[in-house]
């Protein structure tokens, strides 16, 4: 049976601290709060879901909203599988980021399954002194069971506002039946992508553009490229052939702060 599930998480800052104000989900969607430091700034909460994953028909709806000052890191549970479809499934993600507010989104790694069909939407509304870092990462599928590209067809459509304004727009839209994903211009012959966009106003983006590329150039197996973006940021895209190395990379990237040096802690208390 189809979902047509709902999730809202509203934030607040109350004695130095980011705190949950409202949350609301239906069924499959839960949510936890797993900050392990009460005293910090940050909230860290986790999306979890009952459900083994998307199914035929499936439609989610999720909206999250930052107050000002509040420091917000958004976990999943665990990769989310795209099964089977007919007709597909769709997700629709909003995100309003008040003034002076910080989000860190980095979902576990999207699995398609053979004939699976998906179409995926974000919105980011980003007020002034925001700070975002917004990663994905995309498997070719089950590919231990042969199903390296097997899925039908891929969406994903992610917007950028700072202060009304579109800044940034990705717009990825793989059908691998109507196109050689393998070809140049395209994965050029690896399985698995990654994205990390990093929008902050105090990064220094020449620095910190060299600083990630001298460490991703220690890393074997990938091939990597960023670009600084129209707004003080920049994106980071990753090829490679290994879901959870990806998805490591970029959660290494994130915990970049412009004061702070890679591999140190995202938040200060």
């Amino acid at each position: 049976m189809a979902l047509n599930a709902k999730l809202h998480i509203e934030t607040a800052f109350r004695n130095r601290r980011t705190v949950l104000q409202n949350s609301f989900c239906t069924p499959p969607f839960k949510i936890a709060d797993v900050t392990e430091d009460k005293k910090q700034k940050n909230l860290q909460l986790m999306i979890m879901s009952s459900s083994p994953g998307v199914l035929d028909g499936d439609e989610y709806s999720l909206q999250i909203d930052i107050e000002p000052d509040c420091s917000l890191e958004l976990k999943t549970q665990a990769y989310q599988r795209l099964y089977q479809m007919k007709n597909g499934a769709k997700q629709f993600l909003s995100v309003n980021m008040k003034e002076n507010s910080s989000l860190v989104y980095i979902p576990h790694p999207l699995v398609p399954h053979e004939n699976s069909i998906f179409l995926s939407r974000n919105r980011v509304f980003m007020s002034e002194n925001c700070s975002l870092s917004w990663g994905e990462v995309m498997s070719c599928g089950r590919k231990w069971n042969g199903e390296v590209f097997k899925f039908l067809s891929y969406h994903n459509i992610t917007e950028i506002f700072c202060k009304e304004k579109l800044v940034v727009k990705e717009n990825i839209l793989i059908k691998p039946a109507e196109m050689d994903v393998r070809s140049i211009g395209q994965l050029e012959g690896y399985t698995h992508q990654a994205s990390l966009i990093c929008i902050n106003n105090k990064m220094n983006i020449e620095e910190k553009s060299t600083t990630i590329a001298g460490f991703l150039q220690q890393e074997e197996n990938i091939e990597f490229g960023i670009s600084a973006l129209p707004v003080n940021g920049l994106i980071v895209r990753l090829l490679g052939y290994k879901s959870e190395q990806l998805f490591d990379l970029i959660k290494t990237i994130s915990f970049l702060l412009p004061e702070k040096k890679l591999n140190e802690s995202f938040y200060v208390a």
